[in-house]
């Protein structure tokens, strides 16, 4: 039986602390699913969404959270996609238009209609979460709703990431920001075959991993970070990726390409950061910007955590905690990722 209301996570005003307050359990209409919210994971972007901080800024009040993983529980008329039943993911890409140019070519991310779980659409700090089912994520048989939540957004993007760099087997990936999705950067690219240089300012996170298998550890607070890289792995790294929300890490990370290299970004610091054009031209290096993943890369990045090759390290935390891990967030204080357990709910 679907209760008529539910507990969320609510941003009523940008930039303060999100209110617990029961709200209506949306209705799916036409050619909508009803998903019963199993575990959300918490996601860096949300506390973007929640303070505004990006051009295009949210309107309140919203529901964040775009790693929600749950059971179809209602249908509208005229779903094909999905069963009840079915265990789905409602992430960042919550729908597109489907027939501009970008879609037609597999790109639907950057279709300028699409919408986004969490921000434009309200998302899975919610015990309940309607959404499209022709963009849901289904989750393969054997992978938790928890070990299932970093991968939609955390781990498809890590993984997209990879891919856009070009680095291919047994050359070198240095990962710039071993937090939430750096640490699961570290796993997809040893799964890919490449060899993992792993860059950030906390020796905790890089032991993580070193653990992961690592081989090259640079602390970029110590001596030279660039110089390093770059004997350590011969000229520096093939592709170079990006996840750190700082603008050192974006200028280091440019000057860590090896020629012909590629740098992909994927975190998104504040302001602008300037780009060595000489060095890029000269050393014909590629700057490319990576958002999220399409559906075609969720499903390889979820077949390789069934797979076992890929596991998020994660902390349980109830939604009542959200302020408190958002804080946590903003002091860097997150180890790996948190996901939000709705299973006491």
């Amino acid at each position: 039986m679907i209760p008529t209301t539910m507990q969320a996570a609510v941003v009523e005003q940008l930039g303060q602390p999100l209110v617990l307050r029961e709200v209506p359990v949306p209705v799916p209409g036409p050619g909508q699913i009803l998903v019963k919210t199993e575990a959300c994971g918490v996601c860096h972007t949300d506390l973007h969404a929640a303070r505004g901080d990006w051009p295009v800024k949210p309107t309140p009040p919203f529901i964040p959270g775009h790693e929600g993983i749950g059971l179809v529980v209602a249908m509208g008329t005229g779903v094909t996609e999905v069963q009840l039943g079915d265990r789905v993911g409602v992430p960042w890409l919550y729908s597109a238009c489907g027939h501009c140019e970008h879609c037609l070519a597999a790109w639907e991310t950057v279709c300028a209609e699409a919408q986004f779980g969490g921000y434009t659409k309200n998302g899975g700090f919610a015990e309940y979460i309607l959404a499209d089912p022709r963009y849901v994520a289904h989750i393969p048989a054997g992978l938790s709703a928890v070990q299932a939540a970093p991968i939609i957004c955390a781990g498809v993007t890590s993984y997209k990431g990879i891919k856009e760099t070009g680095a291919r087997p047994g050359q070198w990936l240095a990962v710039s920001g071993i937090g939430g999705l750096g640490h699961l950067a570290v796993d997809y690219a040893l799964a890919m075959g490449l060899r993992v240089a792993a860059v950030d300012i906390d020796e905790g996170k890089l032991e993580h991993a070193r653990a992961l298998g690592a081989e090259v550890i640079i602390n970029a607070r110590q001596g030279d970070p660039v110089a390093a890289l770059r004997v350590a792995t011969g000229g520096g790294a093939h592709g170079v990726l990006i996840t750190a929300p700082s603008l050192d890490a974006f200028q280091q990370g440019v000057a860590m390409t090896r020629k012909r290299g590629t740098c992909v970004l994927v975190g998104l610091p504040p302001g602008d950061f300037p780009t060595p054009l000489f060095d890029v031209v000269a050393n014909c290096v590629t700057i490319r910007g990576s958002f999220v993943g399409t559906r075609q890369d969720m499903a390889e990045a979820l077949a390789f955590a069934a797979n076992g090759k890929v596991k998020a390290g994660i902390e349980l935390q109830p939604l009542s905690a959200i302020n408190e891990i958002f804080s946590r967030l903003e002091q860097g204080k997150v180890a790996s990722r948190v996901v939000l357990d709705f299973s006491a709910n």
